[in-house]
């Protein structure tokens, strides 16, 4: 299983603006499950706690395998979210883990 992990920094902007464009990154990517195979789940939403070092919406996806993973990021829908997206994410983060421990993603 791929763990695929992205952080998001926006522009600056309102608390609204802020809130509204997170809602949409959240509609657009988590839709996107829907229409491709080997997506076992994904999620997106803002940091709750905040903070200098902290950045402003988290995306975390699991992927059957690195194959699946390839087809969600050159799906023409996932594309577009990224264009869409391009306008107001100032920065991103990203890594992919590799899960082989079945228990690997359970916490401690």
């Amino acid at each position: 299983m791929i763990r695929h992990l992205v952080l998001f920094r926006l522009a600056d902007g309102s608390a609204a603006e802020r809130a509204e464009q997170t809602a949409g990154m959240r509609d657009r990517l988590e839709a996107l499950p829907a229409l491709l195979s080997g997506v076992l789940s994904l999620r997106v939403g803002p940091d709750v706690v905040g903070g200098a070092e902290h950045w402003d919406v988290a995306l975390c996806a699991d992927f059957t395998d690195r194959d699946a993973l390839q087809r969600y990021q050159v799906h023409p829908e996932h594309r577009a979210a990224v264009e869409w997206m391009a306008s107001f994410v100032a920065a991103r983060s990203i890594v992919d883990l590799e899960l082989t421990d079945p228990g690997q993603d359970q916490p401690r």
